[in-house]
């Protein structure tokens, strides 16, 4: 029977069991967390870092290393793929800047000092980089002139918390959240008083006028909507308060500027979820962590909520998406270094 490469590579990704582990990876974790991260002693295929439930999951490209692109950070979060500029932004919130790392050669530069602690970014549809600083309080724009435009700080004369992710409509609307992580300490900004509940938010661009849009939320965080944008999901990472409190992803039906429907998608304890992304199928890529070492990751759930799979990663996962000018380069910010791995998946973001 001929059976060509590509069919061969899509077989050995969703049929690869435990057994199956590279045998350059280390006999005490079979998901060869402890390899040598230098890339100076090679991984055998298929990529031993790849959980696979569901056999319908065709995400696995099974001859692409997981990869630490590069470390020094001490709190990597918030990358958003520059396809056109041929690089990845990302945050490291403790430092107080913001970084890029460039698709071509791999190297890592300083894009931004004095950041406002900027933590989660989003690109509008003309392109524009939009930033949610922590330590300012506040929803920024990079023009395409170079310079910063405020969109919001305030909501009814009172100060926004610590705004904390946001992704852009087709209609130009910006929905964030903002849960106030950047006013707790000084690591991620500063102390200071809580003015708002924390909600989430769509802003008109064009008024700067703010809506509620969810108000139940302990601590509204990463967020992002289905393809074709009839859904939107957000994590609420309540449980960084307390085991009592939510760990999990809620979904919406989108009806115009409002939501409607919200139930629990998935639920991520031990631990939780901070970034997700969808793939053009519709499933949802979600980082995971903070509930011990086998928690550390990327968990990937399909439209319906099932569990298809989980990429395991030494360090916990913050925030990703999808790199390269395809789309299907998975880039991961994980505490204090940057991984990645190419995916026979696609972002479904287009910006």
């Amino acid at each position: 029977m001929d059976v060509s490469r590509r069919s061969f590579l899509a077989t050995a990704a969703v049929t690869v069991t435990a057994a199956a582990t590279a045998p350059l990876a280390s006999a005490a974790d079979k998901w060869g967390r402890d390899r040598d991260w230098t890339a100076v002693t090679p991984v055998t295929y298929p990529e031993p870092a790849w959980e696979v439930f569901e056999k319908s999951f065709t995400g696995m490209q099974g001859n692409s290393p997981l990869k630490r692109l590069w470390t020094g950070a001490l709190w990597a979060e918030g990358p958003i793929a520059m396809h056109d500029w041929g690089c990845v932004i990302f945050s490291d919130i403790p430092n107080h800047r913001t970084l890029r790392w460039t698709v071509d050669d791999g190297h890592v530069s300083v894009f931004q000092t004095d950041s406002g602690y900027s933590n989660g970014h989003t690109r509008d549809r003309e392109g524009r980089l939009i930033a949610c600083e922590h330590d300012t309080r506040r929803v920024t724009r990079l023009e395409l002139n170079g310079t910063w435009t405020v969109l919001i700080d305030k909501v009814n004369g009172k100060k926004l918390n610590a705004p904390n992710d946001a992704v852009v409509a087709s209609d130009g609307g910006i929905w964030f959240t903002d849960p106030g992580y950047g006013i707790l300490g000084p690591y991620e900004g500063h102390t200071d008083q809580f003015e708002l509940p924390t909600n989430v938010y769509r802003l008109e661009p064009q008024s700067g006028k703010a809506e509620v849009v969810v108000d139940d939320f302990k601590r509204p965080n990463g967020l992002c909507f289905s393809p074709d944008e009839k859904k939107l999901y957000v994590i609420d990472t309540g449980a960084t308060d307390g085991p009592q409190f939510p760990a999990h992803v809620r979904v919406f039906d989108v009806n115009g500027k409002r939501l409607q429907n919200g139930k629990v998608f998935a639920d991520f304890k031990p631990g939780f979820t901070d970034g997700i992304r969808a793939d053009t199928k519709g499933n949802l890529w979600c980082s995971w962590g903070w509930g011990g070492p086998d928690t550390n990751g990327v968990r990937v759930h399909a439209p319906n909520g099932d569990r298809l799979a989980m990429l395991h990663t030494p360090e916990i996962v913050a925030n990703i998406d999808f790199a390269t000018p395809k789309r299907h380069y998975l880039f991961m910010c994980g505490s204090q270094s940057i991984y990645g791995v190419y995916t026979n998946a696609v972002g479904a973001r287009l910006p």
